[in-house]
C-alpha cells in the first residue's frame, strides 16, 4: 500500500488531492481523446501549456476547487472532479467530473468521488444546492448522478452538437435537503 500523496478528501478507492504541475502531462492525453471530450463541454485541442495554465488558475480562484481523482492502491490519478461558478451569496455551484483513464471506466470511481465532493459542498462549504450538465447520450454519468441523488430539473434542448447532430442538455440539482434525505439510513 502506497502513502497517499497530500489527501484531501478520503474515500474506500479513492482519494482526491489538489492538482500538481506535474500531474500536466497525465492530463494531456485525456482532453485530447475524443470518447472523453464528448462527454465535457470542451471542444478545442489542449496542449501542455494549457493544462499547466488550468492547474494553476484553480489555486487562484475563490469560485473553483478542483482536485485529481486517485486510486487509493497505486496512487494513480485516473481524473479530475471539480465544483465551478461557486456562488457563495446564493449558496450554489455547478458540479464537474472527468474520469480520464478509460480503462478505469465502470469501476465505481466516478460514482464514490461524486459522493465525496458533494458532502464537502454541503458539510464544509455549506452549499445549499448543486447543480450539473449532462449530454442526454451520456447514459453512463446520468445513472451515476441519479445514484448520488441528482434529479432533472431541466433540459435545454438541441443545446450540444456533436457527430453531426444536436443533442440536449439536462440539467440535474441536488439540494441540501434532499441530499440528507438521500443519505438517511
Amino acid at each position: 500500500m502506497h502513502g497517499m500523496r497530500n489527501p484531501f478528501l478520503i474515500g474506500e478507492k479513492v482519494y482526491l488531492r489538489p492538482l500538481e504541475r506535474d500531474d500536466a502531462p497525465t492530463l494531456l492525453p485525456w482532453v485530447n481523446d475524443p470518447d472523453v471530450i464528448a462527454t465535457l463541454m470542451m471542444y478545442t485541442p489542449k496542449n501542455l501549456q494549457s493544462e499547466l495554465e488550468f492547474i494553476e488558475r484553480a489555486y487562484k480562484s475563490d469560485t473553483e476547487i478542483i482536485l485529481g481523482i486517485v486510486l487509493k492502491g497505486s496512487d494513480k490519478l485516473i481524473g479530475t472532479t471539480g465544483l465551478h461558478g461557486i456562488d457563495w451569496k446564493n449558496r450554489h455551484c455547478e458540479f464537474g467530473i472527468l474520469i480520464g483513464d478509460k480503462t478505469e471506466w465502470d469501476k465505481g470511481y466516478g460514482a464514490e468521488a461524486t459522493r465525496l465532493m458533494v458532502h464537502y459542498a454541503f458539510e464544509i462549504l455549506g452549499m445549499h444546492r448543486i447543480w450539473l450538465r449532462v449530454y442526454e447520450y451520456n447514459q453512463r454519468a446520468i445513472r451515476a448522478y441519479e445514484k448520488a441523488g441528482f434529479v432533472r430539473e431541466g433540459v435545454l434542448r438541441e443545446d450540444r452538437y456533436h457527430n453531426g447532430r444536436f443533442f440536449d442538455t439536462i440539467v440535474m440539482g441536488l439540494l441540501r435537503s434532499q441530499w440528507e434525505a438521500h443519505r438517511a439510513p
